[in-house]
This record gives C-alpha cells, structure tokens and sequence, in this order.
C-alpha cells in the first residue's frame, strides 16, 4: 500500500457524518494525560481528533498531523465545539519537520503506519521529545485478531510488539509496557476485544 492509497482510505472514512471512533479521547491515553504535567503534546495520526481535542481543552498546547484533509475538518469542528484551539498539520509524517526536542509529550492511539517506516518514524518522533517527556502509546498488537467490529489491520507487520517498542524506543524509562486484551467501545469502527501493546515511556536524559 503506498501512501496516497492509505490517504485515500482515511479520506473516506473521515468523510462520512459520525466519528469514526467517537468524539471522546481513548481511555488509556486519558488516564496518562491527566497524569501529566500541562505542556506541549504532538499527535501523529490523530486523524478526527478525539485525542488531541480532548488534550486542547484540558490546557495542553497541541500539534496534531495526519495525511487525511477529512479528518483535520472533523477535528477543528470538534475542537469548536469544545470552544478549544489546537495546530493541526495534514501531510505525511516523514517529511513533517519539527524543532529537536520540542515536546513534553506524544501521544501514539492506534498510530499504525506503513510497516516499512513505522520504525523510522517512532525514531524521527523521539528526536522531538525533550528528555524528561513522556510517550503515550496504544496500538494493536501481533496477537489481535482484526474483524470488522473491533477494527484493527489484518497484517501482521503493521501490528507491534513489546520487543518492537523496545528496540524503537531504547533510552526510556519504562513506567509501562504490556500486552493486554481490552474492551473497547469506540465509535462505529472499535467495538469489541480488541489485543493491544500498551507503553508509557519517560525519555532518560542522556
């Protein structure tokens, strides 16, 4: 699948009336967020917004991308609604630049790019994080078994493991990483059991 391909698909599901995933943040990413000190958070994939909304109007200054035009026009009109502001950038992630060490937090919620750069991109985005921030991160894992309720890819090789997020991410300290199997209740598209890698990651001063 290239790029276009996968801009194409998210188009189309962010084109349609409802949130593809509902208009409230994912539980985990949530808990964490409150957790945290208030600063600045980027959002990969943050595709309609739910997540990088949510953080907008509980006082974090967001960064928000996604290759979908579609759901950069369903978040602004969710960050409207909640009467909050947020930066929200449509292109691919390789060639979006940022300043080094530039953020307090990322937040990666199903996050799952082309297998061939997910790797490269989780490095590209620990440059931009100042040591002493945080990652947030929920993804499927190898072991989820897709369907169309619950969502998820059917390959494998978009999928993680806890080994993966090690090797991606290799100078953190790990407050947590599990694999876990949890309910989700998500809009039209994540209903159901779903297995997914959890990690939260504070980045070591080197």
């Amino acid at each position: 699948m290239t790029n276009e391909q996968y801009k194409a698909r998210w188009d189309d599901r962010y084109r349609e009336t409802d949130f593809a995933y509902g208009k409230t943040p994912n539980l985990f990413f949530k808990e964490w967020l409150d957790k945290l000190e208030k600063g600045t958070i980027l959002m990969p994939a943050d595709g309609e917004g739910r997540n990088g909304v949510y953080a907008a109007a509980t006082g974090w200054q967001v960064t928000a991308t996604d290759l979908s035009q579609e759901g950069k026009t369903k978040a602004l009109q969710l960050a409207s609604e909640l009467q909050t502001t947020l930066t929200y950038i449509v292109g691919d992630l390789e060639t979006i630049q940022f300043e080094p060490a530039s953020f307090d937090a990322i937040g990666l919620i199903y996050a799952h790019f082309l297998p061939e750069k997910k790797s490269i991109l989780h490095r590209q985005l620990d440059a931009y994080l100042k040591p002493g921030g945080s990652i947030i991160f929920e993804a499927f894992s190898k072991n989820h078994k897709a369907n169309a309720q619950v969502g998820g890819p059917t390959d494998a090789a978009w999928l993680f493991s806890e080994e993966e997020i090690k090797q991606d991410f290799p100078d953190y300290e790990i407050l947590l990483l599990k694999e876990e199997i949890v309910g989700l209740e998500e809009g039209k598209y994540h209903n159901g059991q779903g297995t997914v890698i959890r990690f939260i990651g504070r980045k070591k001063a080197v």
